[in-house]
């Protein structure tokens, strides 16, 4: 198949540091390319990819000077892929809403993957716009506020086999890694690794909007002892951020779509210790995988429990679940039913303009 994926350009793909979103689009890529597709990839010019580049803005916006009106780059973004459409027997969007009205007059079959929330006000109105637009989930529970949108299905990501060597070993501290927003818990897993007595290691990037946040309520908690802020981690970071860690801490308040970092956990061997919200009970298997909790007071006592989890069957469970290859061919089976299900249509168009009726066995 020609596939085309469009990815965001807040980061390169995949990202220099924090970013979740194009760190998956980035595997996706490799992986559709390793099944044999030809597929071209929209994005920002530092990105890198083993599929064919199409650079529509320099540098990523997020690390990119001087900074620019992220709508310029994005209104270029789609006009390319408008341009570039009937080039392709797919395309796959990662850009929330944008592509929606351009791609649905270009005749090509596109589905879109959600990323983010979809509780937020305005969700539902374009969803009702754009009734035929096919999207994908990457939770079950992400769906819940658009029940009536056309769902494809659910893919949950997945990352490379090869990408974290597991460590068995049992870990000296317990790890936080994420934003430091409050959605996602830090003061929460500060509490429970002072709780615990064990060391908290933060490896974390402070939006811009939260630095208020951060000074008033983890800074004073950081006393590089009990609490240490490690900083934003790269790819090659995390591996021994997470793999020595005895847990990841994920007490997220928020409905988290999907939560990268504890797959990435999982892939180190590691367990997580997270709060039932969004997606945490489809990703982490109770006793296996890690602890589903619902307070600080049962979370304290998981990490007293994680003798309990054997690290080798956590790395045996991502290996089962949580693949890149798994995830692309899932995305393969996908594409194959929406081509399907668009080859009638196509067919029945082409017809009339020649003047015959549709037929099945047209090649």
């Amino acid at each position: 198949m020609r596939i085309a994926q469009i990815a965001p350009l807040a980061e390169s793909v995949p990202p220099k540091l924090y970013g979740g979103t194009e760190r998956i689009v980035a595997w996706l890529v490799d992986e559709l390319v390793e099944l044999g597709h030809e597929v071209t990839l929209f994005a920002s010019g530092d990105s890198r990819t083993r599929g064919e580049l199409h650079a529509v803005w320099p540098r990523a916006l997020r690390l990119g000077r001087p900074r620019v009106d992220p709508n310029t780059a994005c209104t270029l973004l789609i006009e390319a892929v408008s341009r570039r459409a009937p080039d392709f027997d797919i395309v796959h969007a990662h850009v929330d809403w944008l592509h929606l009205p351009a791609l649905t007059r270009s005749g090509i079959p596109f589905l879109t993957t959600l990323h983010g929330r979809l509780d937020l006000p305005g969700i539902r109105e374009v969803v009702r716009e754009f009734r035929e637009a096919c999207f994908v989930s990457i939770s079950d529970n992400q769906r819940a506020p658009l029940k009536d949108a056309a769902w494809c299905g659910t893919v949950h990501h997945g990352l490379p086999a090869g990408l974290f060597r597991p460590s068995y070993a049992p870990g000296s501290y317990l790890a936080f890694l994420g934003r430091l927003t409050p959605d996602k818990g830090p003061e929460d897993a500060v509490r429970i690794a002072r709780a615990t007595g064990m060391p908290l290691r933060i490896a974390a990037k402070v939006p811009r909007g939260e630095t208020s946040y951060f000074k008033k309520h983890i800074q004073p908690e950081i006393d590089g002892a009990q609490v240490e802020l490690v900083g934003e981690v790269d790819e090659r970071g995390k591996q021994p951020f997470l793999s020595g860690a005895a847990a990841l801490l994920f007490p997220i308040k928020w409905p988290e779509p999907f939560g990268l970092v504890m797959i990435e956990a999982m892939a180190c061997g590691t367990p997580v210790i997270a709060y039932r919200a969004g997606s945490v009970p489809e990703v982490v298997d109770e006793g296996v995988t890690g602890f589903i909790v619902e307070s600080e007071a049962e979370a304290v006592r998981a990490v007293k429990e994680l003798a309990r989890i054997d690290r080798r069957k956590v790395r045996a469970r991502f290996e089962e679940r949580f693949t890149s290859d798994r995830m692309a061919r899932t995305y393969e089976t996908h594409y194959r039913r929406l081509l399907a299900a668009a080859r009638p249509a196509r067919l029945s168009v082409a017809s009339e303009h020649l003047g015959t009726p549709a037929s099945p066995l047209v090649p």
